[in-house]
């Protein structure tokens, strides 16, 4: 199809009529779509001369319009989607901005480069007036590219040029297959010399990976397990664990033998032969474990097994001489590549740009001594910055280099100076990111709610500046497939972040008096409190957040300190049991309040009449522990918003014969319950909160009943329900639930079928019912959903929709695709 086609079809009054709804439409694009409006009504006519003038083009120039008509397709198909957009899904408008500037790039490059070249040459030799009409496309151009240039969608009126670059590159595909190419030229060697010893010297059973932090250690690791001739040599059985500086030496054990043995569901607590026994195999299998990011010579000695066929990778900063039978020192990038890869991150290319000042990016480049991760953090950092504002960071720089300190050290300070360049709240918010414990992913909402409540953004900001930190190379998200939707839950989207990284937001924060810092972080995991905590303890501690990482802690291991400041606690453990820290009492602002277990199986929670004194908590999240019983005499929580109970179990300890939930939790507007095991019936109490806004039961496989009474939740907009096989039946009272804009039954395998009186639910807009294969018709009341506006459900019931669809014009089905992963054993 031909550009010209397309301006003078049926697809040109739809763009102009998605554009003008767009405009319509309270929505940050509105000023854009106005402008793009102007300009397909101006640049209309000319295309349509070119088309009648008889001309006809090369088979050359013809290829190069029918690729920029395909873009301005898919840009149709853009504008429908942020047409459907609501305003308030932040991450769904995010993916959306990245993609219209996307859009951008590729229109004006075509604009500035094939379409001069090409279109311009054909209309040369039209007949009429070819001079004027040169004038007339040349100034069509220049509008198309300052109008989509002004297609960047901030957040809020005061975002600042800051969101702008963060939605321009956030989660860009381009950066990583780019980065590939450049980096699979230094890894293939290196990859090679590791297969050599590891798989072409079967007398050598445990092999390293060394080098410093930030120089492509796991990277390389990762590389090398996915090597299909490693794959086919191991038979695929290949088993990667991150070990860190806190590791659960148990539960690594039992997954290394697990794994050997054929038994993925092995427990700590199984009795676990000795790892050096010697015994013969009916059949030896080849096996390799890869031991990730190791930091001591005790905890690889109890990971490193001498079974016949097994073989280890050990990842490391440091060498083991003694255990070790060869060693793959990772070598820094050549000048060459260091270069390369510096100009992709601070120029979007991979050479230098003829306008930049080659000597300063070059000493730029050679202050980053040959580390990916510095030139990837730094680059990012100058991007679109001014000559002076290079020049400065290059004196930082030079500066930063402390004399006879480590290497890594001097890494340190050379990446501090991409962070104090942040805006003062997003270089708060990555230093925060300090107070989690390495190598673990963090959920979204843990990040989002914590922000929120220290910083005094919105939730939206605080999304947007998370976007920019992944941008600057700073953190990276992880996200399930299927999130972005809108309504989607944040919960199954989590950060992570580089050691190296993590090292420096708790280099940063722990400068200057303990008990003024505004963070009291404990760098990773030990068996009580710092000493100099314990030395300090005399005068209160300052600090805004504090983080605590400890194995089972009892009363009498904490230490009586005061927190007059402190507005989060996070508390990390590895235990079965836990003493809540009795210092909770001297916490009167603590706003939100995060426990996280990182062992095996659920903790039991002592001391839980502490929750009596935390009378400004606003948000709560529980996390691999057995929820504590709170009783009706317990002081209500007159501010807490959000209340995220994850992986726990919950022993009956939300029944009403236990606790008045309204009268707990009076003001609660959110609830979440995760992959909670023993939840066999909603309590009824849940009805009387009638501030809740989202109620979020998912990934519980024994729900089988909720409250008849559900519809008195006058307040509710969002419900979901995913992945709750037991439930066979949604209560009459759902029906009554007239403010409800979200419904997620997806994966109820044996939910029969929607409540008869669905019609009533008049702000329903987005139902989810994926997987939901029992369902075999739907109630003929379906078709008076008026403000419904999308299903997602499988290809077997996409045709009980049909009628629907016809009924309500509006209404748009989309039909799922399979979508099947593992990644949540990782944790």
């Amino acid at each position: 199809m031909a550009v010209t086609d397309f301006f003078a079809g049926e697809i040109a009054t739809e763009l102009l009529k998605t554009l003008i709804n767009i405009s319509r439409k309270s929505c940050l694009c509105k000023s854009s779509a106005e402008q793009l409006i102007a300009y397909i009504e101006e640049f209309l006519p000319i295309i349509q001369e070119i088309k009648y003038s008889g001309v006809e083009l090369s088979a050359g120039r013809q290829f190069q319009l029918d690729r920029f008509s395909e873009t301005l397709r898919q840009g149709l198909e853009l504008c429908n989607k942020v047409l459907a957009s609501t305003r308030w899904n932040v991450y769904r408008n995010l993916q959306l901005a990245r993609k219209m500037e996307k859009l951008e790039k590729n229109v004006s490059r075509f604009v500035q480069g094939p379409l001069q070249g090409h279109l311009l040459a054909d209309v040369h030799h039209l007949r009429f007036e070819s001079t004027e009409r040169f004038d007339r496309l040349e100034k069509s151009n220049q509008r198309l590219e300052q109008r989509l240039g002004a297609l960047k969608i901030g957040v809020g009126s005061g975002g600042g040029g800051w969101v702008e670059e963060a939605l321009k590159r956030a989660e860009e595909q381009d950066l990583m297959k780019w980065e590939g190419s450049l980096v699979n030229r230094v890894l293939d060697l290196a990859k090679k010399k590791v297969k050599e010893m590891v798989i072409e010297r079967e007398d050598w059973g445990v092999v390293g990976i060394c080098g410093i932090g930030g120089s492509g250690k796991t990277t390389l690791a990762r590389d090398f397990c996915r090597d299909e001739q490693v794959r086919s040599y191991f038979s695929d059985r290949i088993l990667f664990l991150t070990v860190s500086q806190s590791p659960d030496l148990q539960q690594l054990k039992a997954k290394i033998w697990g794994f050997i043995m054929g038994n993925q569901n092995f427990s700590p607590t199984s009795v676990i032969p000795q790892w050096n026994l010697q015994f013969e195999w009916s059949v030896r299998t080849r096996s390799l474990v890869v031991l990730d990011d190791v930091w001591s010579l005790p905890v690889l000695e109890g990971l490193i097994s001498k079974i016949p066929g097994c073989k280890t990778l050990v990842v490391s900063r440091f060498k083991f001489p003694t255990i070790f039978n060869s060693t793959f020192d990772v070598e820094l990038l050549r000048d060459d590549e260091a270069l390369s890869l510096f100009c992709h991150s601070a120029f979007g290319q991979k050479s230098m740009p003829p306008t930049a000042n080659e000597n300063l990016v070059k000493q730029i480049v050679n202050e980053c001594k040959g580390l990916p991760l510095a030139l990837k953090v730094i680059g990012a950092s100058l991007r679109g910055q001014s000559e002076m504002f290079w020049a400065s960071a290059k004196n930082r720089l030079s500066r930063g280099e402390p004399i006879c300190e480590s290497h890594e050290n001097n890494l340190l300070e050379r990446m501090a100076m991409s962070i104090n360049c942040l805006p003062n709240k997003v270089r708060e918010c990555f230093l925060d990111l300090g107070a989690f414990p390495e190598d673990k992913k963090i959920p979204l909402d843990v990040l989002i709610n914590m922000w929120v409540e220290i910083h005094d953004i919105d939730e939206e900001e605080a999304f947007a500046i998370l976007v920019e930190l992944s941008n600057k190379n700073l953190v990276t998200l992880v996200k399930d497939a299927r999130d972005g939707d809108i309504y989607t839950s944040s919960y199954d989207i989590s950060v992570t972040q580089h050691d190296v990284l993590r090292d420096l937001a708790l280099h940063l924060s722990n400068r200057g008096n303990i008990n003024e810092r505004r963070r009291l972080l404990m760098p990773r995991r030990e068996q009580c409190l710092p000493k100099e905590w314990d030395r300090n303890s005399d005068e209160p501690f300052n600090a805004q957040i504090v983080s605590i990482h400890t194995g089972e802690m009892n009363e009498m291991e904490w230490v009586d300190m005061k927190f007059p400041k402190a507005e989060v606690l996070i508390l990390n453990f590895s235990s079965m049991e836990y003493f809540l820290p009795p210092f909770m009492n001297n916490m009167p602002k603590l706003r939100a309040l995060i426990v996280i277990n990182y062992s095996s199986d659920n903790a039991t929670l002592e001391n839980s009449s502490v929750f009596s004194n935390l009378v400004n908590l606003r948000s709560l999240w529980l996390e691999k522990v057995s929820v504590p019983q709170l009783s009706s005499a317990t002081v209500p929580l007159k501010h807490l918003r959000k209340l995220s109970i994850i992986l726990c179990r919950i022993n009956k300890s939300l029944d009403q014969s236990v606790v008045d939930l309204p009268h707990t939790f009076p003001r609660l507007s959110e609830l979440t319950i995760d992959h909670c095991v023993d939840l066999f019936e909603l309590p009824s109490s849940i009805c009387g909160m009638h501030f809740l806004k989202t109620l979020s039961i998912t990934n519980c496989h024994n729900l089988c009943q909720l409250p008849a009474e559900l519809g008195k939740l006058k307040c509710l907009q969002i419900l979901r329900l995913y992945a709750c096989p037991a439930l066979k039946t949604l209560p009459p009272g759902i029906c009554e639930l007239l403010w409800l804009k979200y419904l997620d039954i997806s994966q109820c395998v044996n939910l029969s079928c929607l409540p008869m009186g669905v019609d009533k639910m008049v702000s329903l807009e987005k139902i989810n019912m994926r997987e939901c294969s029992q369902i075999r018709n739907l109630p003929k009341t379906v078709v008076s959903l008026r403000s419904l506006r999308q299903v997602i459900c499988d290809e077997e019931l996409s045709w009980l929709w049909k009628d629907v669809e016809a009924a309500l014009p509006h209404l748009h089905v989309q039909v799922a695709e399979n979508y099947f992963t593992l990644d949540w054993l990782d944790e």
